[in-house]
């Protein structure tokens, strides 16, 4: 039996045809034409000599085409490889080598950034408008049914850069993505076909993904999108749909609470909030209830869990401050620096996770896998306590990522680029508390012995070189770093000047 993500489509397309799927302002796809524009395109991958288990890319922000792109990608049986279009040429291309990737996707608007990357690896790419590619563009005839895959094939590859070495592809198999999608409508936001939820989560980030596109179709819902979010068009969105599910990260929430026309809409159709990707500051939370009249529901997840892990759910207490209790299909538990399960309350422990939402492993990195993955737990690096009701509290991360509005950034990456700079010597990025943005990027930099730079010139450096979320706004000098005794700069010593 099939065990291919797609057949959520074809099933709520044969129940819900008529229904609309997708929404961008005047453009709206129902379910129908969204599965027809899939199988379209499922038709022209094959026609290209795409075949089950080649991988192609995405790079496109939330627009039709997206979604008609994803679920066509998985139909003709391959892997779906989703970027964020924010990346420069040079990301791009390591993403495109790296996957071994046969195709592209880009929009039109960055379609020159796309070619560029695609080029410099010989993989061809397609550029496509935002309401999706055109009939006139499609070779062969769309297909009839998804092509079978095994719960255990790869359906999507998203990168996730890690603390040491270059960015990593975790395989998210058809059963992760499925079976995380259901937990989301059943149990935690209890989608139905009557929802309207709000697309402001990058679909190319594994939260959109599974908890708004995927959900959404599961459920036979209406996801309405904004292509880049800010505070006054979402506020205009849930208003003009009459939005029913909000997903987003805490930056969010809190732009749409600070808001000048907060306090001029009429939210109350909303029913159901839910926020991750970083630890959402209580006073916002509260303060969103209050003026919004609307429980906002706390959770936790990784790209490698595809995502959601533990969660506030419904029907049960909230806790303001913790990420909730693990979700249906998932087991957590707390260890120590052995491994060594923890078992008392409010003790300090690395989070591992096992169950049906964890990744078959990293993409052509067997040494990785079996470092993150042992005995079926995945080691997350994040640092919680468990209360006595079992509540989890994100404490401290063990690895050095850094959460900049919802979005993680990882300072090795950054530091590779700062060292290409040929004034600098050393450096070493962290976060810096941020009350908006929950954190900031800065690096202490060591210059080379008679070389000069200025701050300004070195953020710049890095900023045409990295997608805007990653580069630091703060750049400070310093003699020289902290080190231990191998000589390894210990970044955790670095602090930022007040």
């Amino acid at each position: 039996m099939s065990s291919n993500l797609a057949d959520n489509l074809i099933d709520t397309a044969r129940q819900h045809g008529d229904r609309p799927a997708v929404r961008l302002n005047s453009i709206t796809l129902s379910y129908s034409e969204l599965r027809d524009g899939a199988a379209a395109v499922a038709g022209d991958l094959q026609a290209r000599g795409i075949r089950a288990g080649d991988r192609v890319g995405i790079v496109l922000p939330n627009v039709p085409a997206f979604p008609i792109l994803f679920y066509g990608i998985l139909m003709a049986g391959a892997v779906a490889v989703p970027m964020n279009p924010l990346l420069k040429a040079r990301e791009l291309g390591y993403y495109l080598k790296d996957s071994g990737m046969s195709l592209v996707y880009g929009s039109e608007a960055a379609g020159g950034l796309v070619s560029q990357a695609a080029q410099a690896t010989g993989i061809p790419a397609l550029s496509v408008p935002d309401s999706g590619p055109a009939d006139a563009d499609l070779l062969g005839r769309p297909i009839d049914e998804p092509v079978a895959r095994k719960g255990d094939d790869a359906a999507v590859l998203l990168y996730t850069s890690g603390t040491t070495g270059s960015p990593k592809g975790a395989e998210l198999t058809h059963d992760n993505m499925a079976t995380n999608a259901a937990t989301t409508v059943d149990t935690l936001v209890r989608t139905t076909p009557d929802d309207v939820v709000l697309g402001c989560l990058p679909l190319f980030h594994v939260f959109g993904l599974t908890c708004g596109l995927n959900a959404a179709v599961k459920s036979g819902a209406l996801l309405t999108l904004i292509p880049r979010f800010d505070a006054e068009t979402a506020l205009r969105v849930l208003v003009r749909d009459k939005v029913t599910v909000l997903e987003g990260v805490p930056t969010m929430y809190s732009a749409l609470l600070n808001s000048p026309d907060a306090d001029s809409v009429d939210l109350s159709s909303l029913r159901c909030c839910i926020v991750g990707g970083a630890p959402m500051p209580v006073e916002v939370l509260k303060s969103f209830e209050e003026k919004f009249g609307c429980e906002v529901y706390e959770g936790y997840g990784l790209s490698e869990t595809a995502p959601i892990a533990c969660f506030n759910q419904p029907g049960t207490v909230r806790k303001a401050g913790t990420i909730g209790i693990p979700v249906r299909g998932c087991v957590l538990r707390l260890v120590d620096d052995h491994d060594n399960e923890l078992f008392d309350p409010d003790e300090p422990g690395e989070i591992q996770i096992r169950g049906e939402n964890v990744m078959k492993g990293y993409w052509g990195r067997p040494t990785a896998t079996e470092e993150a993955i042992v005995d079926g737990w995945f080691r997350t690096g994040d640092i919680a306590t468990r209360d006595r009701d079992g509540y989890y509290r994100i404490v401290d991360r063990k690895k050095d990522i850094i959460i900049r509005g919802g979005y993680n950034v990882y300072p090795r990456e950054v530091e590779e680029v700062l060292y290409e700079h040929p004034a600098v010597a050393e450096a070493a990025v962290v976060g810096i508390a941020d009350a908006y943005l929950g954190e900031e990027i800065g690096a202490a930099v060591a210059l080379k012995r008679g070389a000069h730079a200025d701050p300004a010139e070195i953020i710049d450096f890095v900023r045409q070189r990295l997608a805007d979320y990653k580069y630091p706004r703060r750049i400070w000098f310093v003699p020289s770093l902290p080190k231990g005794p191998t000589g390894k700069i210990l970044r955790r010593s670095v602090a930022a000047p007040a």
